[in-house]
């Protein structure tokens, strides 16, 4: 059956990484998926951890009880700058042996590239993945992208013939339930097309951005670029949860033991802990069989 990870980052500002394990179990999971940690592989940066860390933190996630499902790096691996490419993929290297050296064998991304430049970040994609296809082939490693708001391609469908485009079953999907409405609001129809290559899934809640003729958020000026949405707990939003699980299970996503379903939720750092086994109580109910 699917593994529910929980995604720590409301617990980083106040907790040392190695806390996080325990913090996790604390909450009622028994997975979690490693998102951007300064100690580990900050925010498009050099990986800062060592490997006496990475160590630590394996035996500090088993004596918790806690299984590590995926890392979450973000570098700029579609970035139209080649410098800032280059270093994102020597960046991603790193982060590949970090994942083999705890065991982990998905890493879940973003395309993070630039919608301004779209050719020209899809030909980075492209030219990164020449480079970290062969890794990713030798270690047994899945990647599986998200196209993030803000990203040179942010339309779910869109991204999907991408990632097809590459014709490499060690390269799959993110779908980021709090990013359906940047995707186009097209789970039902998105998600058998994509199938078996869609490795995690991510909850958390948000606003239609479209709604109440574009007014549902506020940005000013009006008219900017700006790309909104939030990680909420499940139930806060728009999101439709049962067509979204009704999706999922008709799939066999639901079934699959190398599935990923990570809890995010981002607005809630003040009751991190309470948030958390809400979103664990609300995620079980609705992975439960039919």
């Amino acid at each position: 059956m699917v593994k529910i990870a929980l995604d720590p980052t409301p617990f980083h500002p106040d907790h040392d990484l190695l806390e996080l394990p325990d913090l996790v179990a604390r909450a009622g999971f028994e997975h979690l998926q490693l998102a951007p940690h300064p100690d580990v592989a900050p925010f498009f940066r050099h990986p800062t951890a060592d490997d006496a860390l990475v160590a630590a933190f394996a035996k500090r996630a088993a004596d918790a009880g806690v299984g590590i499902t995926s890392l979450l790096p973000v570098q700029r691996i579609s970035w139209p700058e080649e410098l800032q490419r280059q270093a994102a993929v020597k960046n991603f290297r790193r982060v590949l042996q970090i994942a083999v050296d705890l065991g982990v064998r998905v890493v879940n991304t973003e395309f993070s590239g630039r919608p301004e430049r779209a050719e020209d970040s899809e030909a980075a994609f492209h030219k990164s993945m020449e480079e970290l296809l062969p890794v990713l082939e030798r270690e047994g490693l899945t990647l599986n992208i998200d196209p993030h708001p803000d990203d040179f391609v942010e339309d779910g469908l869109e991204a999907w013939r991408i990632v097809r485009g590459l014709n490499s079953s060690h390269v799959g999907m993110v779908y980021v339930a709090s990013h359906t409405f940047h995707y186009g609001d097209r789970a039902t129809t998105l998600l058998p097309a994509v199938g078996d290559r869609l490795g995690a899934v991510y909850a958390a809640d948000t606003f239609d951005h479209r709604r109440s003729h574009g007014l549902r958020y506020i940005s000013n000026p009006p008219g900017n670029s700006a790309r909104i949405h939030q990680h909420l707990r499940v139930g806060d939003g728009d999101v439709d949860w049962k067509e979204l699980f009704d999706t999922l299970r008709g799939t066999g996503f639901l079934d699959r033991e190398d599935a990923v379903l990570v809890s995010n939720v981002f607005a809630e750092d003040e009751t991190a802990l309470e948030t958390s086994r809400f979103q664990l109580e609300r995620l079980t109910e609705l992975t439960a069989p039919r």
